[in-house]
């Protein structure tokens, strides 16, 4: 099946939408094939404001309909306690208020921007979307990471080639409270290595402590602004160090 045809079952398109490759591709398909659509950004407190800013210039040049809902998602004990299963309890809340406002517009259907390389089988956000009759129109399309990259650049969308970003409560070990506090840390410190030029990292933290994970290829980089780097990030963190694992 293709986008197109998707679209001629479903005209009217309310969509999850979070500034990313999918969901922004997403929104360029249903701009170009449905009858109506409007774009739904939840901001919270995991979300870094770049993403608040991609997702307002992408519907900007799409010339799209955005709406913004703010959510308290640090107020939901079931996701500060962080368990293994957090993100079904997160999808649950921030999808429950896409429905919620999506319904208000009059429509009745909502799209998120899953695709076909995505493992739906062992990620609890997934049991969320599918309990809430949520539908993925690039998974049932087969579309993959790759293939979405591709078909973005050729619809000359700046998001083609947007490094891969999940929510910030990923930085915080499971079972591990997440509170604003260490939220803001991790995105000043992330905001930080993304102005000294770095690209598909992760700070991510143990009980106050940093731990940097960056691509081999931007090792030596990190090497040659060492210090400048401890500078930066050794007032918010107790230690800062790198896994050796590399991202």
């Amino acid at each position: 099946m293709q986008l197109s045809e998707f679209f001629k079952g479903y005209h009217d398109a309310a969509i999850a939408f979070s500034g990313g490759v999918d969901s922004a591709f997403l929104l360029y398909a249903a701009k170009k094939y449905a009858k109506r659509c409007c774009a739904y950004y939840v901001k919270t407190a995991f979300q870094p404001e770049f993403e608040l800013r991609d997702a307002l210039r992408l519907a900007k040049d799409l010339d799209a309909e955005l709406k913004i809902i703010e959510m308290d998602v640090l107020s939901f004990k079931a996701v500060t306690d962080n368990p293994n299963n957090r993100c079904y309890y997160c999808k649950q809340q921030i999808f429950g208020q896409i429905i919620t406002k999506a319904k208000e517009d009059g429509y009745r259907i909502i799209l998120d921007g899953t695709n076909a390389s995505d493992d739906a089988d062992d990620r609890p956000g997934m049991k969320a979307l599918k309990e809430l009759n949520v539908l993925s129109p690039l998974r049932m399309c087969g579309l993959t990471k790759a293939m979405i990259r591709e078909k973005s650049k050729e619809a000359g969308l700046f998001t083609w080639d947007k490094p891969a970003y999940a929510c910030l409560a990923t930085r915080i070990p499971t079972g591990e409270e997440i509170t604003k506090e260490k939220l803001e840390k991790i995105e000043q410190a992330e905001e930080f290595l993304f102005k000294e030029g770095f690209t598909d990292f992760r700070v991510r933290t143990v009980e106050g402590h940093a731990r940097i994970e960056v691509p081999d290829a931007q090792w030596m980089k990190l090497a040659e602004c060492r210090d400048k780097i401890y500078e930066g990030l050794s007032g918010l963190f107790k230690t800062v160090s790198l896994n050796l694992k590399g991202r």
